[in-house]
């Protein structure tokens, strides 16, 4: 499938990896092609989303990027892009093929039997070595520490409870197969929300292992994560004490409980009186490199809301900022080097019934194939009594993955 989808300029491709933390709509979702897109940066971006839904509904795909907050809270970003995603990003497309409990639908307006054929008749892809090429940090490790102490005198002043602080790896001049690259990434680290975007010369190759927001009729549900501790799947018995760490970690806890907190403001902004709820509080998942705590927030939605409402209600997601939002997301604009793009935006789609479902970007590289610059950011959530050591360290193991799939060592 792959190397059939490779020679569209746009697609995207979703697939849950056989993680399944409710009833999946499918099991993996490709989008094909473009009858038509919208591609506009922060200003009037969400209105103009809504505009083109309501004039396209039906199958849509695309992307939301971290600096839309531009126009949500009237900020703005200096800070370096290299890889140059649009800061919004939807299309309608010429296909789509749904995966569910072993059966292919494809929605087309042309023939599904000849698009199947030429699906089942294109070659499997050839896993292709990258060539060799170094990777940097945008900080230094010392600049990192530093960095994390002068946000605790933030955090002490009473600027902010948390913050997610984020460090960039990149590369250039760097040469991939970004199809390819998918396929080893999610090989070594399967997660739930994984995705395979393309934008012409752009791609988002994504192992994320979290949702940012679902909506189902009336009903809308945020899954954030907060709360990180290692694998050791060589050794069960250290395995199981790092994951009985984060279960009982009143640090991690009180990290995931600020961020529950703020999506549930969030969400009770869209949604009737009394119906906003924390269906899980600490849950802790295992994923290949890390486990992970994630909380499950719920809501019914007030009558006459748009998806595109939703959004601008709940975006960016408190996982990716910290809180209070506005203030932090300006500490980070000061403290980060390089602007995040789409790396803590989101990916996703809306189905002909008007549901959606979207992700966050994060455990992604994003490259851009023209410039040959390949990026990927890590973070973590910053508080009062964090170790800055640990919270470096814990980044590494975030980058563990996608350095080991590039084949990288430094």
């Amino acid at each position: 499938m792959l190397n059939w989808v490779k020679p569209f300029n746009i697609f995207c491709l979703l697939d849950n990896q056989q993680y399944h933390f409710d009833e999946p709509a499918f099991e993996c979702l490709l989008a094909a092609g473009s009858k038509t897109n919208l591609e506009i940066n922060a200003g009037n971006a969400l209105n103009s989303l809504k505009d083109f839904y309501d004039q396209h509904k039906g199958w849509m795909f695309g992307h939301l990027s971290y600096d839309l907050k531009n126009e949500l809270e009237e900020l703005h970003s200096e800070n370096k892009d290299e890889i140059g995603f649009p800061d919004l990003h939807f299309f309608v497309p010429e296909i789509v093929l749904q995966l569910k409990k072993g059966e292919a639908l494809i929605y087309s307006d042309g023939d599904a039997a000849e698009i199947f054929n030429a699906i089942e008749s294109s070659a499997s892809l050839k896993i292709q070595t990258p060539v060799t090429f170094s990777v940097q940090n945008r900080i230094s490790k010392e600049g990192y520490i530093d960095s994390v102490k002068k946000i605790q005198q933030h955090i002490l002043r009473g600027d902010a409870y948390v913050l997610n602080f984020c460090q960039e790896f990149y590369a250039t001049p760097a040469v991939i197969d970004p199809l390819s690259v998918y396929e080893q990434l999610v090989q070594l680290s399967p997660n739930p929300f994984a995705a395979l975007y393309k934008l012409n010369d752009r791609y988002c190759i994504c192992a994320s292992p979290e949702r940012y927001l679902k909506k189902k009729d009336n009903k809308v549900l945020s899954q954030p994560m907060k709360g990180t501790s290692v694998r050791n799947v060589q050794n069960k018995i250290l395995d199981e004490a790092n994951r009985q760490y984060l279960l009982n970690s009143e640090k991690e806890k009180s990290e995931n409980v600020m961020v529950v907190d703020l999506v549930r403001n969030d969400l009770s902004k869209v949604c009737k009186e009394g119906t906003v709820k924390v269906e899980e509080l600490f849950g802790v998942y295992s994923f290949p490199q890390v486990h992970q705590m994630i909380s499950t927030i719920t809501g019914e939605l007030k009558e006459n809301i748009h998806w595109v409402d939703v959004i601008k209600a709940t975006f960016p997601m408190g996982s990716m900022t910290g809180a209070p939002k506005k203030r932090v997301m300006e500490l980070i604009e000061e403290y980060e080097q390089t602007k995040r793009g789409l790396f803590s935006g989101s990916i996703g789609y809306i189905d002909p019934n008007g549901d959606v479902d979207f992700n966050v970007v994060i455990r992604s590289m994003l490259y851009n194939a023209e410039e040959k610059y390949l990026s990927f950011q890590t973070g973590s959530a910053i508080t009062f009594y964090s170790d800055a050591e640990k919270e470096y360290e814990e980044c590494l193991v975030k980058a563990a993955a996608m350095k080991q799939v590039l084949q990288v060592k430094n």
